[in-house]
């Protein structure tokens, strides 16, 4: 597992779509305030830019929630796909951004930039509302993103609508999860103590084990690290093989 990073990214920036109406993958990430979506976003560019660096804003405690595409520039041009960061899925509060408003966004009717507004939902007369989505607008792999330290704080109300839903999921911050990955990242995949957490995310999205990617954010690193890349590439890839899947089906 730990020996493919060289492989992985070079079928990463290789790829193209292969339907040639497609311009971009859209990933949509969703997940608790918190949770590492942006430092997900950040930890790609930092892998793909082979140096870390700051393109989206990572910020935990605001009250907002909103649309922010991610496009990620490569040699020359943009890589062929693009992340969704919606900040939103709160606990408890009348913050945050509702289920039907995430498959609106998923079908591609919700602009880059709206502010969700938890009390209703996007309306067809709003000026963020996109009457004729194109293939490029819609939404073509979903991906829920949980902190590792808090899958088990995690609500079946928080989730409800979004199980069974054809999507993947990334557990992040595994490192202050478990002492033995914090000491070597190598020992993410023999960690009981993650697989347990992953089960119990397996069990909460009903979605299979398999579908499920624990990985290290950058946060601290001032250089990138190679076994962290292999994890964040361990979850990319099958990232863009899913939505590559679902255009063709299309």
């Amino acid at each position: 597992t730990f020996h493919h990073k060289e492989r992985d990214l070079q079928y990463v920036e290789d790829y193209q779509p292969h339907n040639e109406e497609l311009r971009q993958l859209r990933i949509l990430l969703y997940g608790p305030a918190g949770s590492g979506k942006s430092s997900f976003v950040n930890s790609v560019d930092s892998l793909l830019q082979g140096r870390i660096t700051r393109q989206a804003l990572v910020d935990a405690t605001s009250g907002d929630s909103f649309t922010a595409e991610h496009r990620l520039r490569g040699p020359g041009t943009f890589y062929p796909f693009a992340f969704t960061d919606i900040v939103g899925l709160q606990n408890g509060t009348n913050r945050g951004v509702g289920v039907e408003d995430i498959k609106q966004a998923m079908r591609g009717h919700v602009k880059d930039g709206y502010n969700f507004n938890p009390l209703s939902t996007i309306s067809e007369d709003d000026h963020s509302y996109n009457k004729t989505p194109t293939l490029n607008d819609k939404v073509h792999v979903l991906v829920c993103v949980v902190s590792a330290n808090t899958v088990n704080l995690l609500s079946p109300e928080t989730l409800f609508g979004f199980i069974n839903i054809p999507q993947l999921a990334i557990l992040t911050k595994i490192d202050d999860a478990c002492l033995d990955v914090k000491r070597d990242i190598k020992n993410v995949y023999m960690s009981k103590s993650l697989k347990k957490k992953m089960e119990e995310l397996s069990t909460l999205l009903c979605i299979p084990l398999n579908c499920i990617f624990p990985v290290k954010n950058y946060h601290s690193e001032i250089y990138t690290d190679d076994d962290i890349d292999t994890l964040i590439l361990n979850a990319l890839r099958p990232m863009i093989d899913s939505g590559e899947d679902l255009v063709n089906r299309l």
